[in-house]
C-alpha cells in the first residue's frame, strides 16, 4: 500500500461524496420522502467523514497501516453505497432488502478502522 493510493482513494470518495451530496440536495429532492434523503444524507456525510480520513492517514504515511485502509475503503463502499442503493431503490417502489444487513458490516468495518489508529497511537 502506497501513500498515493491513500491520498488518491480519499480524495476520490470525497469527490464522490460532494457529488452525490448535491445530487440528493438537487435531484433527488422531489423524488424522495423526507426519511429517506435523511438516510441518503448520513451516507453521504459517512463516506465524507472516512474519506477525509482515508486523506489524513495518507499524509501521515508513516502512521499508516494496509489494514486500516481496507476498513474505512470497504467500510464506505458497504455502509455508503448500501444506503445509497436501499434509498434509491425504495423510491423506485423495488427496495433491495438484501442492502439491508450489508451497512452495519461497513458500520463495524469503521469501527475496526478507528480501534486500529488507537492501537496504532499506542
Amino acid at each position: 500500500m502506497t501513500q498515493q493510493v491513500f491520498i488518491i482513494t480519499g480524495a476520490l470518495f470525497g469527490m464522490l461524496a460532494i457529488i452525490l451530496g448535491a445530487f440528493g440536495a438537487h435531484a433527488l429532492k422531489k423524488t424522495l420522502s423526507e426519511d429517506q434523503l435523511k438516510s441518503f444524507e448520513t451516507g453521504v456525510k459517512y463516506q465524507m467523514y472516512h474519506a477525509i480520513v482515508l486523506l489524513l492517514l495518507g499524509f501521515n504515511f508513516q502512521f499508516s497501516t494496509s489494514a486500516m485502509y481496507w476498513c474505512f475503503t470497504i467500510g464506505i463502499i458497504l455502509f455508503s453505497f448500501s444506503i445509497y442503493g436501499l434509498v434509491l431503490s425504495d423510491a423506485k417502489g423495488k427496495k433491495l432488502k438484501f442492502l439491508g444487513p450489508i451497512t452495519p458490516i461497513g458500520g463495524l468495518l469503521f469501527v475496526a478502522g478507528w480501534l486500529l489508529i488507537i492501537l496504532q497511537a499506542l
